[in-house]
């Protein structure tokens, strides 16, 4: 005969309302934000993780001084349950006409957002009206636990740990200024000149990165070995520094899905050739996996691919 453990317990209607409890918390991984999203105290949330995790027999909360921590069982039960909501979603999100109908929130970087992203956004509603796309921009890393965010667009090398991760389109790179700043410097084909003026950074390009690192890489790509010049100034969006730029306070580092119109439009000449690739850098789509991914998530994805494509 073979030794076994306790029976593991059936779910009933309290197990599902401390589970819900717990999907609060563990999003959070916090039991004061939890109590405040479910109106309750923190004493009350505790006292419902600790009967869950009695009657469950696992323990789900490492609990520290000031914080609180998933366990391994609680960061399975917690990425089951998150599959599960996104199964619940799609269904009631349903018609039996196979409409697509509900809400998406889609994150990116505010220079692709402005450049690229939003003046294309007329076609996606008007190919599907039912979905109401909620458009947030940042600098700050993304926390898909506690934001709600269904996708991202992120520049990036595409290496997003624990999320699926697609390149969209990639990128290319090459210093940029007014035609007046490049005459009076005398830059045309002299890197070297770079001595004599204020170099323009994006101090946010990506996640964790020194203020200087895309011009870094740049010089890197183009086999410049130069120093850049003590004389800059920072933005945290690339469409800032590249505006800056429009009006003779610099050199930016362009990038080209951003800069293209604007060099051919004649606002911004390069003056040191054209556009250098970075690596595997560009634009990506991340988002975290889904055992189904939702048709409204789906036909974003491929209306962004679509968009890149054009």
């Amino acid at each position: 005969m073979t030794a076994s453990g306790p029976r593991p317990p059936k779910l009933g209607g309290t197990h599902l309302a401390n589970l819900h409890t717990f999907l609060v918390a563990a999003r959070h991984l916090s039991f004061t934000r939890a109590a405040d999203e479910l109106c309750l105290t923190a004493s009350a949330v505790s006292h419902r993780m600790a009967r869950l995790e009695d009657e469950l027999k696992l323990k789900l909360f490492h609990r520290l001084a000031r914080k609180v921590e998933l366990t391994d069982d609680g960061e399975r039960i917690f990425q089951a349950m998150q599959l599960t909501m996104d199964t619940l979603s799609e269904a009631v999100q349903e018609r039996a006409h196979a409409q697509l109908q509900g809400q998406l929130c889609l994150y990116a970087r505010p220079s692709i957002a402005q450049c690229w992203l939003v003046p294309r956004l007329g076609d996606f509603m008007a190919r599907y009206p039912g979905i109401q796309l909620d458009v947030r921009v940042g600098n700050e890393p993304v926390d898909y636990r506690t934001r709600r965010i269904d996708l991202a667009l992120c520049y990036s090398n595409g290496e997003h740990p624990g999320l699926r991760s697609r390149r969209l389109m990639p990128e290319r790179i090459a210093p940029v200024c007014s035609p007046d700043y490049a005459r009076a410097h005398d830059l045309t084909g002299q890197p070297a000149r770079l001595s004599h003026c204020t170099v323009l950074h994006d101090v946010a390009a990506w996640d964790n990165i020194a203020f200087d690192t895309e011009w870094r890489l740049w010089l890197q790509a183009a086999g410049q070995n130069l120093e850049l010049p003590e004389r800059f100034m920072t933005f945290d969006r690339s469409d800032l520094s590249t505006l800056a730029a429009i009006n003779q306070a610099g050199v930016a580092m362009g990038r080209e899905q951003l800069v293209r119109k604007r060099v051919q439009d004649g606002e911004l000449v390069l003056p040191f050739g054209g556009f250098q690739g970075v690596m595997n850098y560009g634009y990506y789509l991340v988002h975290p996996a889904h055992e189904a991914m939702p048709k409204r998530l789906q036909v974003l994805i491929d209306w962004l691919i679509e968009q890149a494509d054009n």
